[in-house]
């Protein structure tokens, strides 16, 4: 996890411009560094540091010597590097995974780079000889990107949006950046964009290199499929598991008592093993006094034995973080809000209380799998494949959102072996009988498949389904209600009324949508396009996305 910011064709003080990168240190928090490029100066590259994988030489913007016009700065992991080293005899000047990027355009071009790589990235990269700037975005968009381009030349890259917000794009004209311009850069593509002799960048290309459920380019990491449905789901998820326990620090995970944390804990604490990794995974849980969360977590840590961590939070501790988590979000969405407050907390904690750095979860398994209690309702296999679809394409403006945002918040990293590309692109073909809810479960295939693995107890692994904002909730009183109580003498009704003609993109229809909106407002403004529409349950009458109120959750 790092940030990384970059400016192309300024007209402005770079060197007053430049104070906009540090909104992003959290994402960074171990090194920081600036540089103008020579015969380029009106560009400029900025890096914040979590070293993850080697630390000695690991630093950017990096640039090799056997390509030194070449200059790089990403954020991601590339898990297959050594591996890419291999098959095209790259000899690297470093240990660090993102320097076969550079390789890999230096070889193939960057849409072909782009297809090799295995892993989460978003990276920004400036070929000086040939005087071109390429941007890219991994397939699910697991790591953030956010750029700015206008008609003058001017290109502006940052990992977080908030590294934009009010930028002084110093042409007179415009003065400060308006929020409007800000855009997410679209996951799975690649951009080019040529330099002219000021600096000035003009985008000539876009390409998309990768969609989701297609299989990968790449070779690495191959694994047998055979007929057997459960084995290769079993093969392909520890797999995924296995190559992102890549680190030269700490490795932990988040552990909801779920099926999908549960799941991921379990695999982790196997393979950790098998590798020789000495000391023991710790995992970490958040709740309410009462939330089933955690006494399921405990029920699991128990079993494999991990070094838990429990967190119990207060419904004021919770309350009182909405306002930062909502500054680091960058997000009004409704549910998305709900769920990081209990994750923003137990990163807090992580980072204070624990040395554990790289954190695995489990987002991304009810986008693939079908797991969403909505489900149950579908009215037809097609129906339910064509909005798991959906669901992966926009999980990078939700549930992936949420885990990268409320972790790097605390300068930690996450990490979703469920967005495997291998695991993804099998489980997604799967005809769609097998992914369905079955006998009144969901994810029926993913759980039968570990089943008589003596992996999980049996009550974790066949756990219902349980929202994270929900099961992070008292029994009495769900966390949703707790918020809706104190926002509702926070908010009037005749603001409530004239909500829609103030805010007339996502117009809120409760208090609490209007609550979000106004302190997203208060930090982007005019920005809510970030968000085309608040998550909701498909298929059923409910005007709350809070799987509690759903009839077959009762």
């Amino acid at each position: 996890m790092c940030g990384i910011w970059a400016l192309f064709g300024s007209d402005g003080d770079i060197s007053y411009q430049c104070n906009s990168v540090h909104k992003i240190t959290h994402r960074g928090p171990d090194a920081f560094r600036i540089e103008n490029i020579h015969y380029f100066s009106s560009c400029c590259l900025a890096f914040h540091r979590l070293a993850i994988v080697d630390d000695l030489c690991g630093m950017q913007p990096m640039r090799t010597f056997q390509h030194p016009y070449i200059y790089l700065i990403y954020n991601g992991e590339i898990y297959n590097f050594k591996e890419l080293q291999k098959e095209f005899g790259f000899k690297q000047d470093t240990a660090c995974d993102g320097e076969v990027i550079i390789h890999l355009y230096a070889k193939f071009g960057i849409e072909r780079a782009a297809r090799h790589l295995d892993g989460v990235f978003f990276f920004c990269l400036m070929d000086t000889a040939n005087r071109k700037v390429y941007i890219g975005r991994d397939t699910f968009g697991v790591r953030p990107g956010f750029r700015v381009k206008t008609e003058s030349g001017f290109l502006a890259v940052c990992s977080e949006a908030k590294g934009l917000v009010g930028l002084d794009i110093g042409n007179g004209a415009s003065g400060t950046l308006g929020s409007g311009e800000i855009e997410a850069f679209p996951p799975g593509h690649v951009e080019t964009y040529s330099l002219d002799t000021e600096g000035k960048a003009v985008l000539t290309e876009t390409a998309r290199f990768h969609k989701i459920g297609e299989p990968p380019a790449y070779n690495t990491f191959p694994v047998e499929i055979g007929t057997d449905i459960k084995k290769n789901v079993r093969e392909l998820l520890t797999t995924a598991i296995r190559k992102r326990l890549m680190a030269d620090v700490r490795v932990g995970c988040l552990l909801s008592g779920g099926l999908d944390s549960s799941l991921v804990t379990a695999l982790v604490v196997q393979e950790a093993r098998k590798m020789g990794i000495e000391y023991k995974i710790q995992t970490f849980s958040v709740g309410m006094e009462g939330s089933p969360d955690l006494e399921a977590a405990k029920k699991v840590s128990d079993f494999l034995v991990t070094e838990h961590h429990p967190l119990v939070f207060t419904p004021e501790q919770g309350i009182n973080a909405v306002d930062d988590v909502i500054y680091h979000l960058e997000s009004y969405d409704i549910t998305t809000v709900r769920a990081s407050v209990g994750m923003y907390l137990m990163a807090q904690y992580i980072k204070e209380k624990t040395n554990s750095t790289v954190i695995l979860s489990g987002e991304g398994s009810d986008e693939i799998a079908m797991g969403y209690i909505y489900f149950h309702k579908a009215p037809s296999g097609e129906a339910a494949s064509e909005d798991s679809l959906r669901l992966c394409n926009d999980l990078y403006m939700f549930d992936v959102l949420r885990a990268d945002r409320s972790t790097a918040a605390c300068g930690l990293e996450v990490r979703v072996p469920f967005l495997d590309h291998r695991f993804t692109n099998y489980y997604m073909k799967l005809p769609d009988s097998e992914k369905l809810p079955k006998d009144g479960i969901e994810k029926h295939l993913l759980r039968s498949a570990f089943s008589d693995q003596d992996l999980l107890p049996d009550g974790i692994l066949w756990r219902p389904k349980e929202a994270f904002s929900d099961g992070i909730s008292s029994v009495t009183k769900s966390w949703f209600e707790v918020l809706q109580s104190h926002i509702d003498v926070q908010i009037n009704d005749e603001d409530l009324a004239n909500a829609a003609a103030t805010f007339p993109h996502n117009p809120p229809q409760t208090k609490e949508a209007l609550y979000y909106r106004r302190i997203f407002e208060k930090n982007y403004p005019g920005c809510a396009g970030w968000i085309p529409y608040y998550w909701m349950p498909r298929w059923t009458q409910t005007t709350d996305p809070s799987a509690r109120t759903l009839k077959h959750y009762k």
